[in-house]
């Protein structure tokens, strides 16, 4: 521990000497020469990584600002290629892109696919140890890296901060840009200190990406990343021109799911609110012969990773899911996406409803509801937003609970397992998990639900006395070679291990690989502490004293209100039956040149409504024939007068009704008066 100490201490000194012989040095031209000699435009570029020989829409407009050095906020929908608008101008720049996102899945995706272009990625992550974290940095500083992938919580640490002027950044790239606004959907409080980095580096240009934020929103990221008088917006039309959106209140919604499944081929996904939900909906449609899987954040890593992959491969067809899934998977081909749950706003069901159709052929997006649903949706504001002495009163049972002193606690991270708590402080889970949240955004700690945290192992004894536990335990001689091999710098500090890769390494099976971890474990050769899922909540201030903690309550009631106007927007696209949904959506989201898609359910019904005078008197002509002689249920009188419209038959059937022409008797069956 004493040298990596001393080690740090040396790192400002090594970030000064490698900026000087970075200025002075000619023997290793820097990465981006070679692309700005061999790839000398945006479009050279472009076609050797990507393949493509045109940019989308907007895409080479953003790039050109980018590249004027200017501050760009793009808004692109959800598969509209955000990530090329800052890709290719670093390219064509000199030094190192930051790029800052929130998805950890997401950012291993983007360095794996530029790292197969041949194009050097790194990213820091939560749950890497601290000199993976210094490697990761000295790369990003020293060597011919272009990207730098970072969780916003990592900019304000000194150690990134050191090494930060050796990088050269050239460019700030926001992912997820809308989680730095506290009007937002998903505010993330750690992404306001992107501003404090804004000052670290005042010429570096920001480009500010999201897929979904209304007009306050906008203007509140522009505000928020300090952004130049100078700089520009774009906004992608939220059209998809492919994307049909329906609504339906079915009588059931197992049997109206099954009939939207089996009358639409291909690749889908269904969204669920609750885990148990996914695994019950996963059953139904199992039993219904169409393939599927659930997934959600309690599963194991490595089984939503294998769960993925095979439904991006086609081997699953349905994936019944939370809205854990589906960030940064790029499948084209998916068919049909159906909300099984009403999503509590917008914003989140237009981000996972835009991932079907991708390759431009027809594709459905279906959201299915009750009326109890609508009624829960704003049942969730008290619940979501506590007051302020709730809050409180929840701070001070958590303290208690972890047994944290007041005036101490500071920077110390713990297991949190919130049923527990709930369970034995007798609190509301819900409502407790709310005000950690609430207490989250006011800085007190971070609260994360699904922290990943990897395994990490270091053996504890020096290299004779593993020599020693060989020969006396030799069914154990592979692993520790394996580790050795597979692992630098094992004897001298925690690395990250991977049981998958080990096994492979070793072609055991993982549950081997697992049972001599531990067995090294528990023989003291190693500390090999596994992998964990569990939720966790990080300190972030010393334990206040109940008489000093305070709460900003304007701000709670704001975010509340804004919660309330965004479950309104949701249910109003529910209810509303005559605007075209496209048009719904592009209003909300400030879009106001959209076109009614002429596809949507909406869109559809209101040309059927148009039934002219000829249509009603074959159809009333047709019907009442046949009700001379029997009487018939709708279903049965649909049937016998085919071919007609459905919704023209049942329009004109509710006016003879309405006109005591005819009736419905008590058993539902249709008679003459």
């Amino acid at each position: 521990m004493q040298s990596v100490q001393r080690l740090h201490l040396f790192a400002p000194f090594c970030v000064k000497l490698c900026v000087l012989c970075r200025k002075n040095s000619t023997s290793f031209p820097p990465l981006w020469e070679k692309f700005k000699n061999n790839l000398n435009s945006i479009h050279s570029i472009l076609k050797h990584y990507w393949g493509y020989d045109d940019f989308r829409p907007l895409q080479e407009d953003i790039i050109n600002t980018v590249l004027e050095k200017k501050d760009v906020l793009a808004l692109l929908p959800t598969g509209g290629g955000k990530s090329i608008c800052f890709q290719v101008p670093t390219l064509m720049m000199e030094g190192v892109c930051l790029v800052i996102s929130p998805l950890i899945a997401l950012m291993k995706d983007q360095v794996e696919n530029l790292n197969k272009k041949g194009i050097p990625a790194l990213a820091i992550y939560s749950g890497m140890h601290f000199m993976e974290v210094k490697k990761a940095l000295q790369n990003a500083a020293y060597g011919n890296y272009k990207f730098l992938y970072v969780s916003p919580e990592r900019l304000e640490t000194k150690l990134f901060l050191e090494y930060l002027p050796a990088m050269n950044p050239c460019l700030i790239a926001v992912d997820e840009a809308h989680c730095i606004s506290q009007w937002g959907y998903d505010f993330r409080p750690p992404y306001l200190r992107i501003a404090d980095l804004r000052k670290e580096l005042p010429q570096v240009p920001i480009i500010a990406l999201t897929a979904s934020a209304t007009l306050p929103v906008q203007n509140d990221i522009c505000e928020r990343l300090l952004f130049a008088k100078s700089h520009a917006r774009f906004q992608q039309s939220f059209t998809r021109a492919n994307l049909s959106y329906s609504v339906f209140q079915p009588p059931s919604k197992q049997n109206k799911l099954i009939e939207i499944l089996k009358n639409v081929p291909g690749p889908s996904l269904v969204y669920c609110r609750s885990r148990k939900n996914t695994q019950q909906i996963t059953e139904l449609l199992l039993n219904n012969n169409i393939n599927a899987a659930f997934y959600h954040a309690g599963l194991p890593g490595e089984e939503r990773t294998a769960r993925q992959e095979k439904w991006i491969n086609n081997k699953i067809r349905t994936m019944v899911c939370t809205n854990a899934f589906g960030m940064g998977i790029d499948k084209p081909d998916v068919r049909v996406v159906v909300h099984y749950d009403v999503p509590d706003c917008l914003e989140n069901y237009y981000q996972e409803s835009g991932r079907v159709g991708r390759d431009g052929k027809r594709a459905y997006a279906i959201l299915l509801y009750n009326d109890m649903e609508k009624q829960d949706l704003f049942s969730q504001i008290e619940i979501r937003y506590p007051a302020a002495d709730e809050i409180k009163k929840i701070y001070m049972a958590a303290m208690n609970y972890l047994e944290i002193a007041a005036g101490c606690g500071e920077g110390q991270s713990f297991e949190f397992d919130i049923a527990v708590f709930a369970s034995n402080f007798k609190l509301d889970i819900l409502q407790a998990t709310y005000a950690l949240k609430a207490l989250s955004q006011e800085g007190f700690v971070s609260y994360n639900e699904y922290f990943f945290k990897p395994a990490t192992l270091v053996f504890k004894v020096d290299k004779n006395e593993l020599h020693h536990f060989e020969l006396q335990y030799p069914q154990l001689s592979d692993m520790i070679k394996g580790l050795l091999r597979a692992y630098e710098g094992v004897f001298d500090y925690p690395v990250t291990i991977h049981e998958t890769l080990l096994a492979k390494f070793l072609q055991k099976p993982v549950v081997k690989i697992i049972e001599e971890l531990a067995l090294l474990n528990k023989y003291k050769i190693v500390e090999y502490l596994p992998q964990s899922d569990k939720p966790r909540i990080i300190l972030l201030k010393n334990r206040y004293y109940a008489d000093d903690f305070k709460i900003d309550n304007t701000l709670l009631l704001i975010r509340k209100e804004n919660y309330k106007k965004r479950v309104e927007a949701i249910i109003n696209y529910i209810d509303e039956s005559k605007t075209c949904r496209s048009i719904m959506i592009g209003d909300y989201f400030n879009d106001k040149k959209i076109m009614a898609c002429k596809i949507c359910d909406n869109c559809i019904n209101n040309r059927i409504d148009e039934i002219s005078k000829k249509e009603f008197e074959n159809i009333s002509k047709d019907i009442l024939e046949k009700l001379k002689t029997n009487v018939y249920s709708q279903e049965k009188l649909l049937e016998l007068i085919q071919p007609v419209n459905k919704v023209k038959f049942y329009k004109v059937i509710q006016y003879l009704m309405t006109e005591n022409i005819i009736y419905a008797d008590k058993n539902g069956d249709i008679r003459n008066v």
